[in-house]
């Protein structure tokens, strides 16, 4: 009956096979590096020397400068002095700045289950660790990082933040260091050294170019009139596939001085960038100007499945894509990665996208194609839901991690252009905000689309289901219960089976939770089950029917609970489902400690624990931690149940409200401690328990 939380979809590490809650590495989540790195060691030494003396350090310059790149090779060389890791938040695809604390939240494994506002959450987390924080691309948010920022460093003397952003955040402890364009004077300068790799990348056969003095210096006074600028060299580069560096010289001069006449005003280096990036603009073919300028709606990474829908239409047929893609690939305007689970991955710099999307308004199809954009998120949303209780439930809650900043970009959009669309959408997404980890921003969004939708009855009570979920996680059970009365009324007007029960289930939970299990058996048992029908392989019965089982353990009726999960466990093994199933598992647990037999209990929890690993579930780890230091801790093993109840309290400190204030979730780690403690006494369950906090932290 209780969420999942997941974390950029990387799995968590294990000791002795308890899952470890280092989020992505013991030293943070920080991305790879790009395969080379040139130049910068004035300012590597200084960001260096800065990074040891100062807590707010902000990373300034023109766009495509290399701030981001310069950030990441800075906070790599210093992860290993900081106890508590290094970590990375890309904020580029973010636009709503009330997403902000919840996106840096996710990012540092911090859970957004407390019913406190989450930025109070944050800091209290942050309070007693020493990290590195580093707040990429912040130009769009900065008053909203100002304060952040601000509130993060007075809370948590250990916290230094690196910031790259276009303009400074103007606070008065911040130390401004302005990334300048790499050097272009000599032979042996890092601007040419840059162009020179990057040509040889895209055409080996450019070695020749270098090799030859006369042609090396042309080469010399195309990084001069680049200014420099790292992603103007790299775009430049990338065309020496089709190009000698004579002709790259005289066009690149030819494009200079037609954009010199101008009017908009720029800074020099501002019009630099533009000039290059409109100069590679027009050496693209037609089809490939018509793509980057429709790829401009995507705020994040994207598939190429997604660029073929939301980009395809009149001269580019959707068959076509994938080449022009790869054309534009080709010459650095779009980059590929290929990550874990998820193929390859496309995306567009910001100062690429911003371009793109200045041709989509003169294209006049900005509404067309952003409206195409957040559709086809929408229906993937509800591809989703109908897929959550399968085979495919690994490979959804994957892939729609990976979608989060596409679907966050198309729920803000639809809010405003489709409020109904927004409604579906965010109900159909409830097994993201209830079952991995979205909490605050899941109310966020479901109470929005409620305020602003009309009222069409199906779509109405699913996003108001969804909304009582994400109560019930967050503690608020009052409001829990009257939404899911009201959802019960709704459901039993529309005279659906399926919405019958998740609204049993809801109310159930909110009665559960504070400790009225007789209730949550009257609203979810087997006889309010049969009067409400349904299929008992939907999600609504098989909720219930989780629910059902903890209420009666919650009774002592640990044979019939036994029942229960047992009926629940295959029904999830026979559709292939994770999520539910390891609660099954979690429930047997319980009832078999509840029964004295504390090794089947282990068994049965480790068995909740692996599943609760491949989904990358915080809370789960949480709970079968303390249920696991229990039953060892009735085997005898009170050292094993001390570490494992240290390292439980670490897990419970990235959920943020321990225990979930549950009192039966309370009163079972409490019975694992009090027999830890007189099997080996106090002294050495200190240490231990000290050890099993200390050696998960990451």
């Amino acid at each position: 009956m209780f969420g999942e939380y997941s974390v950029n979809d990387n799995q968590p590490d294990s000791v002795d096979g308890v899952p470890q809650p280092g989020a992505r590495t013991p030293t943070g989540n920080l991305p790879p590096e790009p395969a080379s790195f040139i130049g910068r060691e004035p300012e590597l030494r200084l960001l260096g020397q800065l990074l040891r003396e100062r807590r707010l350090i902000t990373l300034t310059g023109v766009g495509g400068v290399g701030k981001s790149r310069l950030a990441l090779r800075a906070v790599a060389d210093a992860r290993q002095a900081r106890a508590d890791g290094v970590w990375w938040v890309e904020l580029s695809p973010l636009r709503d700045p009330t997403l902000l604390t919840a996106t840096i939240a996710h990012a540092v494994g911090l859970a957004d289950h407390s019913p406190r506002p989450l930025d109070e959450e944050l800091c209290a987390w942050m309070a007693d660790r020493e990290l590195l924080l580093v707040l990429d691309t912040c130009e769009h948010l900065v008053s909203d990082c100002r304060h952040l920022a601000g509130e993060l460093l007075q809370s948590a003397p250990g916290l230094t933040i690196l910031i790259t952003s276009r303009e400074p955040l103007r606070c008065a402890i911040e130390e401004v260091v302005e990334v300048r364009p790499l050097p272009c004077e000599g032979p042996e300068s890092d601007a040419l050294a840059l162009f020179r790799a990057r040509a040889l990348a895209a055409a080996p056969r450019a070695a020749a170019v270098f090799a030859d003095p006369e042609r090396a210096a042309i080469a010399a006074e195309v990084c001069r009139r680049l200014d420099g600028i790292p992603l103007a060299l790299e775009l430049a580069g990338a065309r020496l596939r089709l190009w000698t560096v004579e002709q790259m010289a005289e066009r690149i001069g030819e494009r200079f001085e037609m954009l010199s006449e101008v009017r908009v005003p720029r800074p020099p280096r501002h019009q630099t960038m533009r000039t290059t990036i409109g100069w590679s603009h027009e050496l693209c073919e037609p089809l490939e100007r018509l793509l980057w300028a429709r790829l401009s709606v995507f705020t994040g990474d994207f598939d190429i499945a997604a660029a073929r829908a939301v980009c395809a239409g009149g001269p580019l047929p959707a068959a076509r894509v994938e080449r022009v893609l790869a054309g534009l690939a080709a010459k650095s305007v779009v980059l590929r990665s290929e990550e874990r689970g998820a193929g390859a991955r496309y995306r567009l710099l910001d100062t690429i996208r911003e371009y793109g999307h200045d041709w989509l308004g003169e294209l006049g199809e900005t509404q067309l194609v952003t409206d195409r954009h957040a559709h086809w998120y929408a229906a993937l949303s509800q591809a989703a839901d109908r897929g959550w209780m399968g085979p495919g439930q690994v490979d959804w809650y994957r892939r729609i991690t990976a979608e989060h900043a596409q679907l966050r970009t198309a729920l803000e959009h639809l809010l405003t252009a489709d409020p109904t669309a927004a409604l579906e959408m965010a109900g159909n997404l409830w097994f993201y905000w209830f079952a991995c980890g979205h909490v605050h921003e899941g109310r966020a969004f479901l109470e929005r689309a409620l305020r602003l939708a009309p009222r069409t009855e199906v779509a109405y009570n699913q996003a108001l289901w969804s909304l009582g979920l994400t109560m019930v996680l967050q503690g608020d059970m009052d409001e829990a219960r009257r939404i899911g009365e009201q959802c019960a009324r709704d459901a039993a007007h529309l005279a659906d089976p399926e919405r019958e029960l998740r609204a049993a289930y809801l109310h159930a939970a909110s009665v559960l939770m504070p400790g009225d299990p007789v209730r949550a058996l009257e609203l979810s048992g087997p006889r309010a089950r049969a009067a409400h029908g349904g299929r008992p392989t939907g999600p609504g019965w098989l909720l219930c029917k989780l629910s059902t089982s903890y209420s009666l353990c919650a009774l002592e009726r640990f044979d019939e609970a036994t029942e229960e999960a047992r009926s629940l466990r295959e029904a999830c093994a026979e559709l292939g489902e994770r999520w539910m199933r390891a609660y099954a598992d979690y429930i047997l647990a319980v009832a078999a400690l509840g029964l004295g037999d504390h090794g089947e209990a282990a068994r049965h929890v480790r068995a909740m624990l692996s599943g609760k690993r491949l989904l990358g579930d915080r809370l789960g780890i949480a709970l079968g931690l303390d249920l696991l230091a229990t039953a060892v801790a009735g085997l005898g093993d009170g050292e094993l149940a001390a570490r494992l109840l240290g390292t439980g309290h670490a897990w419970w400190r990235t959920v943020g409200r321990p225990q979930m204030g549950s009192p039966s979730l309370t009163a079972m780690r409490d019975q694992g401690e009090r027999q830890a403690r007189a099997a080996i006494g106090d002294a050495a369950f200190e240490a231990a328990f000290r050890g099993g906090a200390a050696a998960s932290t990451g």
